[in-house]
């Protein structure tokens, strides 16, 4: 894992999305919102895109792009976006190499079961730097939450 602290350079990526790939160089001298997800369509995570798709014109107004990132396929970040009109970037990390680089895959706990997994978390990137990294995210308000850093910038 490479030091995801505020202040530090932000992890590199180069993933595939269902519009092509997408790199942290294509967002030189930009801002960008990085959120790590465990998968689509379920309820928490639909809300998630749900809420940031609410706020996507208000993320593209204030010039930030948002992508959300999950080990699901291409494919299926497809028929998730279409099947909730989703507006923002979904991108595919099936080997969780980008996830494991943003400290975002972890151990997790569940009735006692122990197991990996994606925490769900949030980065605030600005021309290569982590402003602001969000972790353990609570979806209700969040989106709003990171919108409003990001206008702070």
């Amino acid at each position: 894992m490479t030091d995801v602290t505020e202040g530090a350079p932000a992890p590199d990526f180069d993933l595939e999305t269902p519009d092509g790939r997408v790199k942290l160089a294509d967002f030189a001298g930009k801002t960008l919102v990085l959120y790590f997800y465990p998968k689509d369509d379920t309820a928490g995570c639909t809300k998630e895109a749900q809420d940031f798709t609410a706020l996507a014109p208000d993320f593209a107004k204030a010039g930030v792009t948002v992508i959300g990132v999950s080990k699901d396929t291409v494919a299926k970040h497809r028929k998730f976006a279409a099947k909730y009109d989703l507006a923002v970037t979904l991108a595919s990390d099936p080997e969780g190499e980008v996830i494991e680089r943003y400290g975002s895959w972890v151990e997790k706990s569940l009735y006692g079961r122990k197991y990996m997994g994606i925490d769900r978390s949030t980065f605030l990137i600005r021309d290569g730097k982590l402003v602001k990294a969000w972790r353990k995210v609570k979806v209700p308000g969040h989106a709003q939450q990171v919108l409003d850093a990001a206008r702070g910038l």
